[in-house]
Parts: C-alpha cells; structure tokens; sequence
C-alpha cells in the first residue's frame, strides 16, 4: 500500500525537496545562524565544517534565504576539485562577468567587481563554497590576495567555506596560516542527538499532515543509533521505513523494520 495514503500524509516527510511551513531547529542551526548572522555584519571568512549528511548545505540554504538581495548577492559554488583558473572563473561567472582568459586579468576582473558592487551598489557579494574540503592549497593560497582589498584594510566581500573536517585539517597546515588567521568564525556540526531526533522526526511528521504516532519509541530509537545522528542516514532509513510498513500494513512502524531496512541498505 503507498505509505502517504496509509498514514495519511499529504507529502512525504523525510525526502529532499519536502517543502515544510517552518523547518526544525536544532542546536546545530541556532549556533550556526548566530555565526553567520555575525558574518553577515561584519564580513569576511566564515568555516562551516561536519560529516557528510549533517545538514551544513541546508542550514547555508536558509542563510542565503534570509539575505536581503538588495544588500547581498550570494554566489555558491559546488564544484571545488578543479583548477585555479577554473575555479576563478566560475566565481568571476558568479558574479556576471565574462571571465577573462588570463589568470591576472581574471584576477583583477573580480577584485574590480566586487569593489564595484560593495562600493556603487552597496551590495556585498557572500561567495558560499561547498565541499571546500576539495579545494587544492593553490585556491587557498589565492583567496587570502583575492580578499585583500585597500592594502587589507577593508572587507568588501563575505566567504563561507563549507565542507567535511578535512577541510579544519588543511587550513592548519603551515602554508595556510595566513587564511587561517583570516577566518572569523567557524563551527564544527555536532549532529543531532537522541532527543533531537525525536524531536526532529514528530516536527518533519506533523508538518507533513500525520495526526497520530507512526514510529514507536523503540523504533525512533533505532533510527537514531543506526543513523549516529546524521541528518541524511536518518532521512533516508525513516523513508525507506515508511515504505516498509505501508507494505506490511503495520500502522505503528517498530524497531524490527528499522532494523529490516537498515539492514537492506548497508547491503546495497
């Protein structure tokens, strides 16, 4: 039986592109809003950092939301295991500019624009880069002069590097000590804990129409453990669980098809 009809959701509640009235708050969000709300007003380099699936990318999402566009132009880049020039220009497209070919002439091209926009436009550009645990130290190296703007005395431009703890590894290695001194704030996610999750899982649910439990405790409990508080694993095994149950007709989904499904989905 399709589980939205069995357990009388409207949508889907653990998917990617779930559109929720408001989004659950955990201690991970409150402390990297706050962050970011200071970035936001005092500029320069912010590091977001977290296992894969912690949620880094969705709390920048909601970050990005709340800019006003008429003060900030945010810029995010996904791909960030290429080449200098590459990488330059895709934030030299970013910024609506038709990237020069020349490194220089590149470089000089997006310190302009930048000026520009904070300058005439009073618009500061917030370049957000995903997956920055791939960025080579030749990147790295260059966003410390491409950020230097009147002799280092002026930041015209908010930089959010975001990815795994690989990336707090890099940036404490010798050559580069002068982005790391450069860095304002930075959080390390700590992942949701086992009331979170409890608490995350009745949010996602009753926004998504369910009028009733549909995971024991037992059950939500299970999730927790196998997922090991990732935001991700734990969408994907309650997903997967709820698809399981609607089958087997179980109007409360317990610990066993937790455990049935998590089982399927180490085997894959």
């Amino acid at each position: 039986m399709e589980a939205l009809l069995y357990y009388g959701l409207n949508q889907m509640p653990f998917l990617k592109g779930t559109k929720y009235k408001s989004l659950y708050r955990g201690e991970d969000t409150e402390q990297i809003e706050s962050r970011l709300e200071y970035l936001k007003n005092t500029k320069g380099i912010g590091i977001i950092t977290g296992n894969p699936g912690s949620g880094k990318t969705a709390a920048i999402r909601e970050f990005t939301k709340k800019l006003n566009p008429a003060l900030y132009k945010p810029i995010y880049i996904q791909m960030s295991s290429v080449s200098i020039n590459e990488f330059l220009k895709m934030l030299a497209t970013g910024l609506g500019l038709e990237p020069c070919y020349k490194k220089s002439d590149l470089f000089r091209q997006i310190q302009e624009e930048i000026q520009y926009q904070v300058n005439e436009k009073r618009c500061y550009p917030v370049v957000i880069v995903d997956e920055a645990h791939y960025l080579s130290h030749g990147i790295l190296r260059d966003l410390v002069m491409l950020l230097n703007f009147e002799m280092d005395s002026k930041d015209c431009c908010i930089l959010i590097l975001c990815g795994t703890s690989l990336l707090a590894r890099n940036l404490r290695q010798t050559n580069n000590e002068a982005l790391r001194q450069r860095i304002l704030v930075n959080y390390q996610m700590q992942g949701l804990s086992c009331s979170e999750a409890k608490e995350y899982i009745e949010h996602c649910l009753k926004q998504c129409g369910a009028k009733e439990p549909i995971f024991s405790e037992a059950a939500i409990d299970a999730a927790f453990k196998n997922s090991q508080g990732t935001v991700r694993k734990l969408n994907n095994l309650l997903s997967k669980a709820l698809i399981e149950g609607a089958s087997q007709e179980k109007r409360l989904i317990d610990e066993e098809i937790i455990k049935l499904v998590f089982e399927d989905s180490e085997l894959m």
